[in-house]
């Protein structure tokens, strides 16, 4: 019986337990960090493959994901109670019971200072203040707001905004205006993006007790504001990189297209105000971000 408790929890179906630790650290969401992180430290070294860091790249994407995965195996850590009530989130490891408690919380600290210390020894300190400061706002300030105020959309923006800034430190060791830019993108960005899983799931998140967006009637305007406004405001500020003089008209064209569909599929759920709506917008914001920063790394090459 004991041998086949151990297996109820530590396996997933058809699965092992490294794949629910993998599981816990977010490998999707992690994606994008990567994708951002990275272009950051391009953007900073004018990308070219003669006597290009790479090394240096592969430092700084490791110990960034080292420090990601930590914080989101924490936050799950902090919100497995309410993740269990949860049908998006029920079936994650530490909701569903198959990762004791306990383990999930060292596997995130270990995660987290291995990622900080190797972003400092391998990378430069300020990388590293960077990921700290992104960990401890998101899991101290973010995550409990969640259950507060719908404003934690808002702050949620500011550490989730980060992985472009500490690619961009990695490479030159200091925050210039257009590091700020990349941010801004990403900060903006986030808003129709989590808009739209904050819609698909909106019953969800009520069940749990999260307050991503209000009850009543001023759910629906809350929503269509923070969806429509800053895909407008991304438009505007995807022309930064072009009046800095640091991309040519491929990288605008491109940026312009993608900026103009991704406000698109904004405005239609914010019309609509469907799940379906939602998906579709939720799936431009997923393409929007890669396309954005690869174009705008093939701009500066």
């Amino acid at each position: 019986m004991a041998a086949e408790a151990l297996a109820i929890r530590g396996r997933l179906p058809g699965g092992s337990a490294l794949a629910d630790y993998w599981a816990l650290t977010k490998p999707d969401v992690n994606l994008l960090i990567l994708i951002t992180t990275a272009a950051g430290f391009c953007l900073a070294r004018s990308f070219h493959l003669v006597g290009f860091p790479l090394l240096l790249l592969v430092h700084t994407v490791a110990g960034t994901l080292l420090v990601a995965g930590g914080t989101a195996t924490l936050n799950q850590y902090v919100e497995r109670r309410f993740d269990a009530q949860m049908r998006r989130t029920k079936r994650r490891p530490l909701a569903a019971g198959r990762i004791e408690p306990a383990r999930a919380l060292w596997f995130g600290i270990t995660l987290s200072v291995s990622g900080a210390i190797y972003l400092a020894v391998a990378v430069n300190l300020l990388a590293s203040l960077l990921a700290v400061l992104t960990l401890l706002s998101y899991l101290l300030i973010y995550t409990p707001l969640k259950r507060k105020t719908p404003l934690c959309t808002l702050v949620g923006a500011f550490p989730g905004a980060a992985p472009p800034l500490i690619g961009w430190a990695a490479a030159s060791g200091t925050l210039s205006l257009d590091a700020w830019v990349l941010y801004g993108l990403v900060f903006l960005w986030q808003f129709p993006h989590f808009m739209a899983i904050a819609w698909m799931y909106r019953e969800d998140y009520e069940r749990a007790g999260y307050m991503v967006l209000p009850r009543g009637e001023r759910r629906n305007s809350l929503m269509s504001l923070q969806t429509v406004l800053p895909s407008f405001a991304l438009i505007a500020l995807s022309f930064a990189p072009l009046l800095l003089g640091r991309v040519g008209l491929f990288y605008t064209a491109g940026a312009l297209l993608f900026s103009l569909a991704f406000l698109y599929y904004g405005v239609q759920l914010a019309i609509r105000k469907t799940n379906a709506a939602a998906r579709r917008l939720l799936l431009a914001s997923i393409l929007y971000l890669p396309i954005v920063f690869v174009a705008m790394v093939i701009g500066r090459m």
